[in-house]
């Protein structure tokens, strides 16, 4: 299960690491015999689409385990039904599972699908657009029946009038073979049907050379307690497996080599679970016990789930009656001296904003995690966008600058939840990390870093008086402010540190409260000095560039993977593209507006209808041209490329 590992000094072992870890990438598990007439290919792009009750986000989650483990880079698309119970067969019921496996470098999920698995008629209809043009498609054919066909509008069945002509159709009955498998089991038909996600899974695995024994090893353990479930799952993925080496429907078998990387133990990780494992390793970077108090909310609620289970590292967890129970509960518990978060997504972040304020004006490290999704009100709930920037920005009232820092993939999560906690911690100021639903379901493979180089992010509460009074008497001071304008951090009961603080003005120094104009406004001035003043302690813009480059790309949040594909296509085709990819928002870094202002034309491509565009605008007046998408979905780099093209005149 790989080494131990250590962080800030506690022992991490398989209690945190083991449920996700595949081995060393490179190492296959993969019968030699059986490979020996596959095709080599460099690279595959997967679509799963079923019924919400079909188990296809567990069937690409299982295939994606299983490319993990046979080295390839991988990167992944779930995309979850809007309704929670959608009537089954409907178009609103389809749920996917998208994931690109190569043995090369990669970002993105794909632009377009080489294979679709289609399990019934409305998964053919909601995907089939996607699919690129020859494309394989393989049908469920048993549910293809006339009722499923008027369920989601098919006027008459897309396998006979021409509909499916300019694909490789393979029409699999996997509902009847997976009955025929399990036949000798004592299992319900209907029990029985439901394990026809393992059927086409274990079809999949054959087509594509993935090893069966990681998913008949999780099955076993994730059904330990019903070994009919276990026997019934793994007859029906043997079943599908065995289906592809015999029928003669398959005229090739495909294989994928594992990508070149560095040595040492990886995972497949989601941006949620790196999330929270960034949280706990900023726990004990910081040497300080964790608070998580938060609301469930889609997309952001599995960091709670995940974070719940670690309480062996200092983690306590509260699951609150609403939105602003936790965020009280979280500003308490910086108060009190934890490192304090709370999670959350876009309606969250509203009802939160009057708290949020408060920490500002007390000036207490707290992280207030926002995974977006699509809006207004409650909008798209299962789907992504990136459109809190500016509720993130300004969002609160009076002036209340807060850090706005942004992850751009699965794995950067843990890093930015590390650094959101160190801009916190050392400026004593609530901080804002953008996630989205996109980089919070999606994975990527991740090597698991050497705890030696995460960041020390200790700090020192006061634990002496700072000042005297008009007696020459010892006080304490809580606003009292050091080189970088933070204001000492004071654990409540320490001897001789008594103090209050609030959502009333205090005084400079004392913290006494204060109604003197002349006092806000210097309060005012220093709060945001202070946040100013972070720029000067966050690494500079980097641009990737080329020679003869005159635009550039600039991003933020998950556009990054389609941001490097589109730069990488343009650059092959011999077009010089740069790019500029930003984490941290507030403040910009530096460098930014000379960056900018080099260049004949700054394109941006954002999931929202141009928020940080604006900001560019504003800040280093630079006609700058947006690129945007608000439609539930990531950028493919496809679509950045025809928009580069179209407004700017730049041939790729």
């Amino acid at each position: 299960m790989g080494p131990r590992l250590r962080l800030g000094g506690i022992a991490h072992g398989p209690a945190l690491f083991s449920r996700h870890i595949f081995g060393n990438k490179g190492d296959q598990v993969t019968d030699t015999a059986d490979r020996l007439e596959a095709q080599g290919i460099h690279a595959v792009v997967i679509r799963f689409a079923g019924d919400s009750g079909d188990g296809m986000q567990l069937t690409g989650d299982r295939f994606t385990s299983a490319s993990a483990l046979a080295g390839n880079d991988l990167v992944t698309l779930p995309e979850f039904p809007a309704e929670i119970r959608a009537p089954q067969g409907t178009l609103a019921g389809v749920s996917a599972f998208q994931v690109h496996i190569s043995d090369h470098d990669i970002h993105t999920p794909g632009d377009e699908p080489d294979v679709l698995i289609a399990m019934n008629p409305a998964a053919l209809m909601s995907e089939l657009g996607r699919l690129k043009s020859g494309g394989t498609i393989i049908l469920n054919t048993d549910a293809f029946d006339e009722r499923n066909l008027e369920k989601c509008g098919y006027e008459a069945d897309p396998r006979t009038n021409g509909t499916l002509d300019d694909y490789i159709v393979h029409e699999v009955p996997m509902t009847k073979l997976t009955l025929e498998a399990v036949t000798d089991l004592d299992v319900k038909k209907r029990d029985a049907e439901r394990s026809k996600n393992f059927f086409a899974l274990g079809l999949i695995c054959w087509m594509y050379t993935r090893p069966l024994e990681p998913t008949i090893d999780w099955v076993e353990e994730k059904f330990a307690k019903n070994q009919t479930v276990v026997d019934a799952n793994v007859l029906a993925l043997k079943a599908g497996h065995a289906f592809g080496e015999t029928t003669e429907m398959f005229a090739d078998q495909f294989e994928i080599h594992s990508a070149p990387q560095d040595t040492g133990t990886y995972t497949n990780i989601t941006g949620n679970v790196a999330t929270a494992w960034g949280m706990i390793a900023a726990g004990q970077q910081a040497k300080l016990p964790i608070f998580l108090g938060s609301y469930p909310i889609t997309p952001a609620s599995d960091i709670l789930h995940e974070l719940a289970r670690h309480k062996n590292f200092g983690v306590r967890t509260f699951q609150a009656e609403d939105e602003i129970a936790a965020v009280g509960s979280a500003l308490g518990a910086a108060f009190g001296g934890a490192l304090a978060f709370t999670t959350t997504s876009g309606p969250g972040v509203a009802l939160k904003g009057e708290t949020i304020g408060l920490a500002t004006s007390m000036e207490l490290p707290m992280v207030i995690i926002d995974v977006q999704r699509g809006g207004p009100s409650t909008g798209l709930p299962t789907k992504t966008e990136a459109s809190d920037l500016m509720m993130a920005l300004y969002g609160r009232h009076g002036e209340s600058p807060t850090p706005v820092i942004a992850a751009y993939s699965p794995s950067n999560c843990f890093d930015m939840a590390i650094e959101a906690c160190r801009i916190a911690l050392k400026f004593r100021t609530p901080v804002i990390l953008l996630t989205d639903g996109y980089l919070a379901n999606g994975s990527e493979p991740w090597k698991l870093p050497d705890p030696a180089t995460l960041p020390d992010i200790s700090v020192e509460f006061a634990t002496e008086p700072n000042s005297t009074d008009a007696n020459g008497n010892p006080t304490f001071e809580p606003f009292k402010r050091d080189e970088i304008l933070a204001r000492p951090w004071a654990v409540p009961g320490t001897p001789g540190l008594e103090h209050r603080v609030g959502g009333l003005e205090k005084a400079d120094g004392s913290g006494n409260v204060s109604y003197d104009p002349e006092n806000h406004g210097l309060m005012t001035d220093l709060r945001q000095a202070k946040i100013d003043g972070i720029a000067e302690d966050i690494p500079l813009a980097e641009v990737d560039s080329v020679d003869g480059a005159k635009l550039c790309l600039v991003g933020w949040g998950s556009t990054w993977g389609s941001i490097v594909a589109a730069t990488q296509r343009m650059r092959e085709s011999g077009v010089p593209v740069d790019r500029v990819h930003l984490t941290h928002l507030n403040p910009l870094p530096p460098n930014l507006g000379d960056i900018l202002q080099s260049y004949e034309h700054v394109v941006v491509p954002e999931l929202n209808k141009g928020q940080l565009i604006k900001i560019l605008r504003a800040e280093y007046l630079v006609d700058a041209q947006g690129v945007n998408k608000v439609k539930g979905l990531p950028f493919t780099a496809g679509e950045i490329i025809d928009a580069i093209q179209t407004m700017t005149g730049v041939q790729a």
